[in-house]
């Protein structure tokens, strides 16, 4: 049986690595301190469930991350593959519709809305035809996605502030793009420290290559939990 989970559940380690055995082999690397991890496309695509299962009958917690995003029926089916596989987090893409779909279909899994992308910038959501900010965007989505039944959104750090303050302390905020001082932003546009993500008001913390790319993924892990306290 699975040992309680005894970690700071505010860090989730996301497993953007190739293969399976590449992710369970960082798992081991990172267990004496990290419980909470996610699993993306790419990921997923090379595993499917079996690394889910794998994660949850070691005592982790599972953070599915492929951002459904496709008609309410799809949207729907899809969210109810999730039952028996002890998913804690999934995303969907934050559209009342498909928000809706996963919500009324997600059994014992928490439904995350995305926002806005953390690798869209001002500029970008311009070429989209939206002429408002992006915190603006960010707020219109996590109220429709919160209203349509979402338990919580994910969204850059930069937004947090300004969404917790809009929506109460209950909802989950997860905030991917989080890099210490000393990390590059890699394909990452709107970053934050890992403390000053919290301070904002983020339930947890998504971070991937800062930990996963670093010479040694426990001292990375370690120090940025010490970092938010």
């Amino acid at each position: 049986m699975p040992q309680p989970h005894r970690f700071d559940d505010r860090l989730i380690v996301a497993l953007d690595l190739p293969t399976a055995r590449e992710a369970l082999e960082m798992v081991d690397r990172l267990a004496p301190a990290v419980g909470f991890f996610k699993v993306g496309l790419q990921l997923f695509l090379d595993a499917g469930f079996s690394v889910c299962d794998a994660l949850s009958k070691r005592g982790f917690k599972v953070m599915l991350d492929l951002k459904f995003h496709d008609i309410p029926q799809t949207v729907a089916l899809a969210t109810r593959q999730l039952a028996g596989h002890d998913i804690a987090l999934a995303t969907v893409h934050g559209y009342p519709q498909v928000v809706e779909a996963a919500a009324k279909a997600k059994g014992a899994t928490k439904v995350l809305a995305v926002t806005v992308l953390t690798s869209l910038g001002q500029d970008e959501l311009q070429q989209t035809g939206y002429a408002g900010s992006l915190v603006d965007l960010a707020r219109v989505r996590a109220e429709a996605s919160l209203a349509a039944g979402a338990d919580g959104v994910v969204c850059s750090p930069l937004e947090a502030g300004a969404l917790r303050r809009r929506l109460g302390g209950l909802p989950v905020i997860a905030t991917p793009g989080i890099r210490p001082l000393d990390s590059a932003p890699d394909d990452q546009t709107r970053t934050a420290t890992p403390a000053a993500a919290i301070a904002a008001g983020a339930t947890h913390i998504i971070v991937g290559r800062p930990i996963t790319k670093a010479p040694d993924p426990l001292a990375a892990a370690r120090d940025i939990l010490r970092e938010i306290g």
